[in-house]
C-alpha cells in the first residue's frame, strides 16, 4: 500500500499507466454495486414464497434499492470534493459490504428492504466517479476507448451474476445472493488504498470547510422520488386518490428542487444539479435519453426474470443460462462500440443501440408458450448488443465539451436521471404486468402458467418497446461539442 496517497505521488510512481490502474480499481467497486442492484431479481420468487410477499411488497427489494441509489448519487460531488476520492470510495465499499451481510443474514422482509437500502446508498455514491475519471484523466480521443474498457468489465458482473446467483439460488437459497459483493469489496478496498489518490477531483487537497452540502435541495429530492415511487406502487391497489396524491406531492417538489436549484447558483453556492448543465443541448437531450433508457433498462432487467419463471415456467438457474450469452455478447460489444464513439457521430450509435434494444422487446411477442430456449436467448442477445452500442456513447455525449468545473455534477445528474428512470421503470413494468394480467383474467397466484398470462407480458414488452423508440427521438437531437481536455 502506497503511504503518500496524492495525485502527484501516484503519477510518479506508476507514469503513463497510472490512469488505466485508477480505472481498474473503480471499475472493481462499480461491479460489485451493478451485481448488487440487479441480482436481487433472481431471488424474488423464492424471498415472496419464505416472507409470503405479493408482487407490490416484493418489487420494494429492488425498488428501495433504486430509490437510495438515485438520491445518494447528487451526493458524490459534494464527497469527494470534501473527502477525496480514496475515503469516499473506501466508506461505500465498507457500506456495501456491510448491507450484503446485513441481507444474508436477515430474518425477516424489513431486515431485507434496510440492507438494500444500505448497498443502494452505497451503489449510488460510487457509480458516478468513474464517468468523471474517465473524462479528467483520459484526453478527449481516449475517452471512447476508457469508456468502452470500463463497460466491458462493468457488464460482466450482471452478466454473470444472474448465472451464479440462479445456481447459488436453487442450490443454496436465496440468501447466499446477497453474499456474492463481498469478495469484490474486499478487492476494491485492497486496490482503493493502493490506486486511488486521496486528493479530490482536480487534484487539490479536500476541504470540509469550503463546501456545503445543499441540504434542502437533498430533502426535496428524496422526498420527491419516495413521493413518485410510492405513488407508483399506490397505483397497483384501489388507492387511486392516494396515488395521485403522491405523484402530485412528486411534482411539486420537482418544481421547488429547480427552483431551489437555480437560486443556489445565483448565490453562487453548490447546488445538487447546476442548472448550468442544462445550457448546453447535447447534455440536456443526452439528460433525458439516459431517463427513457433507464426506465426501459431497468424495467426489462426486472421483467425478464419473472418472464422467464412465471411465464415460461423455467427454473431460476435457467435464468442465468438465458442471460449469460448475452452479457457475454455485450462484453465483447462495449468495446468496439468504445472504439467507435472515438471517430462516429454519438448520436447515430445511440439511435442505432435503441432500435436493436427496441426490437428485442418487439421480437418477445413471438414466443409462444414453452418456447424453445434457443428463441428467447437470441432476442435477449439482440438487445445486449444494443446496449453495448448505447453505454459507451451516452456519457460521453453528454458530457463532450462541458466546463472542467461542471464535469463532476454532470456525472451525478445523469446517472441520477438515469436510475430514476430505472425506478419509474420498475415500478411501471410492474404496474403495467398486474393490470394487463387481471385484463386477461389470470393470475401470478396461479402455479401454471397460460396464454393470457404470457399474453400480457407480451404487451408488457412491447410497451418497453416504445419507450425506446421515444428515446431515439432525444437522442437524434444531440449535437457533437467540441471536445476539452480537462
Amino acid at each position: 500500500m502506497t503511504q503518500a496517497g496524492t495525485l502527484q505521488d501516484m503519477q510518479a510512481r506508476y507514469g503513463e499507466r497510472y490512469r488505466w490502474l485508477l480505472l481498474l480499481a473503480v471499475m472493481v467497486g462499480t461491479m460489485a454495486s451493478i451485481m448488487s442492484s440487479t441480482i436481487i431479481n433472481v431471488a424474488i420468487p423464492d424471498m415472496s414464497h419464505q416472507f409470503t410477499l405479493g408482487q407490490e411488497r416484493a418489487q420494494w427489494a429492488t425498488s428501495s434499492f433504486m430509490v437510495a441509489t438515485t438520491v445518494a448519487m447528487l451526493c458524490t460531488p459534494w464527497l469527494l470534493a470534501s473527502f477525496g476520492y480514496r475515503r469516499t470510495y473506501a466508506v461505500a465499499m465498507l457500506m456495501l459490504m456491510v448491507g450484503g451481510v446485513a441481507g444474508g443474514l436477515a430474518g425477516n422482509f424489513e431486515v431485507v428492504l434496510g440492507a438494500r437500502v444500505v448497498e443502494g446508498l452505497a451503489a449510488g455514491v460510487v457509480q458516478p466517479i468513474p464517468a468523471i475519471i474517465i473524462m479528467r484523466a483520459f484526453a478527449a480521443h481516449e475517452r471512447g476507448r476508457a469508456g468502452g474498457i470500463f463497460g466491458m468489465g462493468v457488464v460482466l458482473a450482471p452478466a454473470l451474476g444472474p448465472s451464479i446467483g440462479g445456481l447459488l439460488v436453487d442450490w443454496f437459497g436465496w440468501r447466499s445472493i446477497f453474499f456474492m459483493v463481498v469478495p469484490f469489496c474486499l478487492a476494491s478496498l485492497w486496490l482503493a488504498f493502493r490506486y486511488v489518490p486521496t486528493t479530490s477531483p482536480g487534484g487539490g487537497a479536500p476541504d470540509r470547510r469550503g463546501n456545503r452540502l445543499d441540504w434542502k435541495g437533498l430533502l426535496l429530492a428524496a422526498a420527491g422520488t419516495l413521493c413518485l415511487l410510492n405513488g407508483m406502487v399506490e397505483l397497483h391497489g384501489a388507492a387511486s386518490a392516494r396515488a395521485w396524491s403522491l405523484l402530485g406531492l412528486a411534482l411539486a417538489c420537482a418544481v421547488v428542487f429547480i427552483l431551489w436549484q437555480r437560486r443556489q447558483a445565483r448565490r453562487g453556492d453548490m447546488p445538487l444539479m447546476h442548472p448550468d448543465l442544462f445550457a448546453f443541448r447535447s447534455f440536456a437531450m443526452g439528460s433525458l435519453v439516459a431517463f427513457i433508457y433507464g426506465t426501459a433498462l431497468f424495467g426489462s432487467t426486472y421483467l425478464l426474470p419473472l418472464y422467464i419463471q412465471m411465464a415460461q415456467q423455467l427454473s431460476a438457474s435457467h435464468v442465468g443460462t438465458i442471460m449469460l450469452p448475452a452479457g457475454l455478447v455485450l462484453a465483447v460489444t462495449i468495446p468496439l462500440a468504445g472504439r467507435l464513439s472515438d471517430h462516429w457521430p454519438i448520436r447515430v450509435l445511440i439511435c442505432l443501440g435503441l432500435a436493436l434494444l427496441a426490437a428485442s422487446f418487439a421480437l418477445m411477442v413471438t414466443i409462444s408458450l414453452h418456447a424453445t430456449l434457443w428463441l428467447l436467448v437470441a432476442w435477449v442477445v439482440l438487445g445486449r448488443i444494443g446496449l453495448g452500442f448505447i453505454l459507451p456513447s451516452l456519457n460521453n455525449g453528454a458530457m463532450a465539451g462541458l466546463e472542467p468545473r461542471l464535469i463532476s455534477q454532470a456525472s451525478s445528474a445523469i446517472n441520477f436521471l438515469r436510475m430514476l428512470g430505472g425506478a419509474v421503470g420498475v415500478s411501471l413494468c410492474g404496474i403495467v404486468l398486474e393490470w394487463r394480467i387481471a385484463a386477461h383474467g389470470d393470475s401470478l397466484s396461479r402455479p401454471d402458467s397460460s396464454l393470457a398470462r404470457l399474453a400480457a407480458f407480451d404487451e408488457t414488452f412491447v410497451m418497453l418497446a416504445l419507450i425506446c423508440a421515444l428515446a431515439m427521438l432525444a437522442a437524434w437531437q444531440m449535437r457533437a461539442s467540441a471536445r476539452t481536455e480537462v
